[in-house]
């Protein structure tokens, strides 16, 4: 008898109206929450390193053809041969920024692996100096070293010293039992480098030749459909311009920064 009263208790209209509302302001306290912390962005790991290919390929042929179609109009040339000299220019500018990018980060990365093969030979014949090195790089990731002189601290700058201190203790007894991993945190320490961080050559080149193929075309395209190079020359200035001002603004989705003053200062 006792237990289907508990059951009637239960689920009386009151108590299905308490438990609703108790619900409606969990509800109410997770959305406040979650207006207080926008959604999570992930990090641009796979192509942050070709930004700059990016930014430098579209900025170079945008300036460079303008310029290039600037100098053939004052010069005198009609419409079609100015045509032809900005794809001309186009196309020997693109290979130049390939080559270059090419050539300069397959050399980088050239360098950096001669410095992991001195690093490398380092830990194997140099195995103690290479862990008090370590651990003095630790400062860089906000491990301070422990102070010895402890009179000058309180009691909580005390327990502290004293948590650092075993913490680089552990730090570097594993490093030291693990040349390969010891090696990998001096290259990032070091050097500032990971593996996932490595250019590769045909990328950045690949990418500055087609973002200044793309950058190219504003100062381009005008000459193919007017009659007056005066009047193509004010529509590309004018394109020119527009494109300078987006890419500014496209960048701030990596930047992440203010759009318009990132624009601005591209223009």
């Amino acid at each position: 008898m006792n237990s289907s009263i508990d059951i009637e208790g239960a689920l009386s209209p009151q108590s299905i109206i308490d438990s609703l509302a108790e619900g409606n302001q969990i509800r109410n306290e997770y959305e406040k929450e979650e207006q207080q912390h926008p959604a999570h962005q992930e990090h641009l790991i796979k192509s942050r390193q070709y930004y700059r290919d990016m930014i430098l390929g579209v900025n170079d042929g945008l300036v460079s053809t303008f310029l290039l179609v600037a100098g053939v109009v004052g010069g005198g040339m009609n419409e079609s041969s100015t045509l032809l000299t900005a794809i001309s220019g186009a196309i020997a500018g693109s290979i130049s920024m390939f080559a270059g990018e090419y050539v300069a980060t397959k050399s980088q990365n050239e360098v950096l692996e001669g410095e992991i093969r001195l690093e490398h030979e380092h830990i194997k014949r140099y195995h103690a100096e290479e862990i008090q090195e370590l651990a003095n790089l630790l400062t860089l990731i906000e491990i301070p070293k422990s102070h010895e002189n402890l009179h000058d601290l309180d009691t909580n700058e005390i327990e502290h010293n004293a948590k650092t201190r075993k913490l680089r203790r552990r730090i570097t007894q594993y490093y030291a039992s693990n040349p390969d991993a010891l090696l990998k945190i001096m290259i990032a320490l070091e050097f500032g480098v990971i593996n996932d961080e490595v250019r590769s050559p045909i990328v950045a080149g690949g990418t500055s030749f087609i973002l200044f193929i793309l950058g190219a075309l504003p100062s381009a395209l005008p000459f193919a459909f007017v009659d007056s190079t005066t009047t193509g020359l004010i529509i590309s200035a004018v394109l020119c311009g527009v494109c300078l001002f987006v890419v500014g603004a496209i960048k701030t989705w990596a930047t992440r920064g203010n759009w318009y003053c990132a624009a601005m200062g591209t223009c």
